[in-house]
């Protein structure tokens, strides 16, 4: 079997992942095709699945990122998947989804 290689992460993953488990009561698990994120709302626990995107990939223009930066297999996910998943670029983004506050 040839040897795996680290996958290529975006560059503002580091940082958010260690703002998000700054964070009381959140947990982050990486390498999950970005980042799982687990948090318990209303007594409920809940995993949130966040495609994390370089800054640079978002359209000035519209806000968003992209089309041409996400993968056929993410809009694959976007389109299909019935659980939480969201293409992000901020942490701000991912407290917002995940009902944080600051």
């Amino acid at each position: 079997m040839p040897p795996r290689f680290a996958k290529r992460t975006d560059a503002n993953q580091a940082e958010i992942v260690a703002q998000l488990r700054s964070i009381p009561g959140v947990t982050v698990e990486v390498d999950h095709s970005d980042i799982l994120v687990g948090r318990m709302v209303d007594g409920t626990p809940r995993t949130f699945w966040f495609e994390l995107k370089n800054p640079n990939a978002v359209s000035k223009k519209s806000k968003a990122v992209q089309e041409s930066k996400i993968k056929d297999s993410q809009k694959k996910i976007r389109s299909k998947y019935t659980g939480h998943y969201s293409i992000v670029w901020s942490v701000e983004q991912i407290m917002a989804e995940i009902g944080i506050t600051k």
